[in-house]
């Protein structure tokens, strides 16, 4: 009876998993064994070492508070100066959403809306999926816990450095031209961030013109112990 009852949990246990909404290259399957029975557990898969949050020796003549996003490499770096950066991993651009620049954050927002642009709406109406016209802020959102809203010539460009609620897509191009960061990097970017602050996007097109920066690696010590 024990088993049974066993055996019905972990089915509604899985099944509960497969209706969140995430892709299934997010997803890997695997058998343990549990005694006599076999259960399939499904775990997320987790971001690469190499995009977790570090301090690192960066050569660049940006001033600080500069921030660089390296979308070949999906990094972002926050200048701090003395040859030193905070280097975030990132989610991109897909294919043919890739884009370059240099632009401002114009504003910054804490658990924003999500206002899906028109174009965007419908391009996945045309795929079955109906976008809300207005999302509001929470966990759910695809903004995550803060966006910084990127603006050129005092415009807002559409696109934003903001948090995700699907932390798997960071290191990869999925997104349509924002910058996706895990909400906890994002959280501790937007405290650093100004608004005002440079931005800038190389990427296809090489629009952000010449930028001088050297990633010479981790800065051991100061990842450690911070200062």
């Amino acid at each position: 009876m024990l088993d049974s009852i066993t055996t019905r949990v972990a089915a509604t246990m899985i099944a509960a998993t497969f209706l969140l909404p995430m892709p299934a290259s997010a997803l890997t399957l695997n058998r343990v064994q549990t005694s006599s029975d076999v259960t399939l557990v499904v775990q997320q898969k987790q971001v690469a070492e190499k995009f977790k949050r570090k301090v690192v020796r960066l050569t660049t003549d940006e001033k600080p508070g500069t921030i660089i996003i390296d979308t070949n490499n999906k990094f972002l770096y926050f200048v701090e100066g003395n040859n030193r950066a905070t280097r975030y991993g990132v989610g991109v651009g897909r294919d043919g959403f890739g884009w370059s620049g240099v632009v401002k954050i114009g504003r910054k927002s804490e658990w924003p809306e999500w206002r899906p642009p028109e174009e965007m709406r419908r391009r996945e109406a045309a795929k079955g999926h109906i976008l809300p016209v207005v999302q509001e802020g929470g966990p759910d959102n695809p903004l995550g816990a803060r966006a910084m809203y990127l603006y050129k010539g005092g415009r807002d460009t559409i696109f934003r450095i903001h948090g995700t609620n699907q932390p798997w897509t960071i290191g990869l191009n999925m997104s349509s031209g924002c910058i996706r960061m895990m909400n906890k990097d994002v959280e501790h970017l937007y405290d650093r961030a100004e608004i005002g602050a440079k931005v800038i996007v190389v990427g296809p097109g090489n629009k952000q013109g010449d930028v001088s920066f050297d990633d010479k690696g981790i800065d051991i010590l100061r990842t450690i112990f911070g200062g």
